[in-house]
């Protein structure tokens, strides 16, 4: 075989189930553990908007309940034209994070690896607030370059 089998050489966690992000009040991704692996992509992906969808930020915790998290600067990818598929050049942001395209169907990715995380904070969180009116939405992280790859998954969440 020829390329990448993401279900056997990575790990897939859903962090956030397609909602419409302003009716929750924003949104808090589940907590997962880096400590197995070398690097995460994070996927976040929005459907219909009908006003400024709101602004993504990135934390380090320093466990899976987020009782101590940290706002993190990280760099993503995005593509949010009509196209569907042009994702752009790799852009690096603060702390501050992100604010998310007006545009419908857009596609962020966010790409942070372990060596970036402070020491004791081996978890991460993505925080998605201040939407500005109804946006549909949802997140997904890809993680890879597992410290042990067993021939099934193991959970990065619990």
């Amino acid at each position: 075989m020829k390329g990448i089998n993401l279900a056997e050489e990575a790990h897939a966690v859903v962090l956030l189930p397609p909602i419409d992000v302003d009716t929750a009040g924003g949104a808090s991704s589940v907590c997962f553990s880096m400590e197995n692996y070398a690097h995460a992509d994070i996927y976040i992906m929005t459907g219909v908007t009908d006003a400024a969808p709101g602004t993504i930020t990135v934390e380090e915790c320093t466990d899976l309940t987020a009782g101590t998290a940290t706002a993190i600067a990280f760099s993503y990818y995005a593509e949010t034209t009509a196209a569907g598929d042009t994702i752009g050049n790799r852009t690096t942001v603060a702390n501050t994070g992100v604010a998310l395209s007006a545009n419908d169907n857009t596609l962020y990715i966010i790409s942070i690896d372990a060596s970036q995380l402070t020491d004791g904070y081996p978890c991460l969180q993505v925080e998605w607030s201040n939407p500005g009116g109804s946006t549909i939405g949802c997140m997904l992280a890809i993680l890879s370059g597992a410290r042990y790859q067993p021939a099934g998954s193991v959970t990065a969440i619990a």
